[in-house]
């Protein structure tokens, strides 16, 4: 993208990985408060799969699952491997 510039700083940091990207949004009107990466993997072409989800959310990036799934392979997964996972989901309709 040409209209971005990232402009580097001075840092009190010696190496790239003390660098944490981690924030807490408190929500204005529901008042509850998430931790986490702000990045989202989006659901296009089917990428947001139950799978791609429990892998970005070791990391705490959110992932955008499809549509796809039947309500019987969300309960499942909800109630399975995903269980930790169901913080960092958005789903789409």
């Amino acid at each position: 993208f040409k209209d971005v510039l990232f402009r580097p700083k001075r840092s009190s940091l010696s190496s790239r990985s003390q660098v944490s990207v981690e924030r807490t949004f408190e929500f204005r009107n529901s008042k509850q408060k998430w931790s986490g990466v702000p990045i989202i993997a989006a659901n296009m072409d089917t990428i947001g799969s139950f799978e791609v989800a429990e892998v970005l959310a070791r990391r705490k990036c959110i992932t955008a699952v499809h549509k796809h799934y039947s309500i019987e392979e969300w309960k499942a997964w909800a109630s399975g491997a995903g269980q930790e996972a169901l913080p960092y989901v958005a789903v789409s309709t």
